[in-house]
């Protein structure tokens, strides 16, 4: 008696919002969570006072520049590392109509830049370094007061200016927009598959453009003399690891031959229904590795590796 076929799902259902939207959103339902309670948590580190830092008279040479208003508002911040990549992303799906990538996408950027926000006002609280305008903001008046045994200085100015002239290191503004902007990147790398070895620089020249917009925010908080350049240094390294980290967490390399989707697509080609189990992905639900290095999928489909799974996959829905 013949052994019966295997069944192949050539008819894989396109991942709409309004048909996959809810299903998708629900199994990162924790995901969504923890960053509701990372915005309680940088409100909090927002609210607290910072270290104040010993500021002695002979320290304040380098911390008298004038203070000025900002290039880029605090307002404007969210803007650029928020909203700017998410108006892209959004674009991206009314022409690919993925919603595992606008989903994926969306909570990556938001990860990466309220973890970074995080990590950054955190360091600021415990650090409490000066600000270059210190000065400026501890004596209002020009008129410096210091006490007479430890020369550390006796601020009269605003308790809310001086709060925010000990909050030097690292800078906000730069971390913010290296953490949207950088995973930006990353995406943009994705999608355009700048790492296809075809020398395409044009590719490259649009994956550096927001680096570039990020680097100009970086330098304008140094313009500005809100920041040395330690602390944009800094904030720039820190938003582009975590942005690295949370766009790897969802997507595979740009330079990947799978680097267009995330990594939870593949497996909704490879199981369809996985969804509809509303069973959040584990171990058994990849796929089956076999000695040829070929694998077998959770419907039956053995094939010689993802990426011709996925062609076949998406052959079939094409041409259903």
């Amino acid at each position: 008696m013949p052994a019966p076929s295997a069944s192949i799902h050539l008819g894989v259902p396109t991942p709409y919002i309004t048909s996959h939207g809810s299903k998708v959103a629900r199994l990162h339902m924790y995901d969504w969570i923890v960053l509701v309670l990372l915005v309680v948590v940088d409100g909090i580190l927002n609210i607290i006072e910072p270290f104040h830092r010993f500021v002695g008279s002979d320290m304040m040479t380098d911390l008298r520049y004038p203070m000025k208003d900002n290039t880029v508002p605090f307002w404007a911040v969210p803007i650029i590392g928020i909203i700017g990549p998410m108006i892209i992303i959004t674009g991206i799906y009314f022409k690919k109509r993925n919603v595992y990538d606008f989903h994926h996408a969306i909570l990556g950027l938001l990860f990466s830049v309220l973890i970074t926000a995080v990590i950054t006002d955190a360091i600021k609280d415990g650090v409490g370094r000066p600000r270059p305008d210190f000065f400026w903001r501890c004596f209002p008046d020009g008129v410096p007061a210091y006490d007479t045994f430890t020369t550390g200085v006796l601020c009269h100015g605003k308790a809310s200016v001086i709060k925010e002239g000990h909050k030097s290191f690292p800078s906000g503004h730069t971390s913010w927009s290296f953490a949207g902007l950088g995973f930006l990147s990353w995406y943009l790398a994705g999608k355009i598959k700048v790492f296809d070895r075809r020398g395409h620089v044009a590719k490259l020249c649009i994956v550096i453009l927001p680096l570039l917009l990020a680097a100009l925010v970086a330098v304008s908080r140094v313009d500005d003399y809100w920041h040395h350049w330690q602390d944009v240094f800094t904030g720039g390294i820190l938003g582009l690891v975590v942005s690295s980290f949370c766009y790897l967490q969802f997507f595979p390399m740009p330079s990947d031959e799978n680097g267009l989707w995330p990594h939870e697509y593949a497996r909704h080609i490879l199981d369809p229904d996985q969804l509809e189990n509303n069973a959040q992905p584990t171990s058994v639900d990849r796929p089956n590795f076999l000695p040829n290095s070929s694998f077998r999928s959770s419907n039956g489909l053995e094939m010689g590796n993802s990426s011709q799974a996925l062609e076949f996959m998406e052959a079939g829905r094409r041409h259903q």
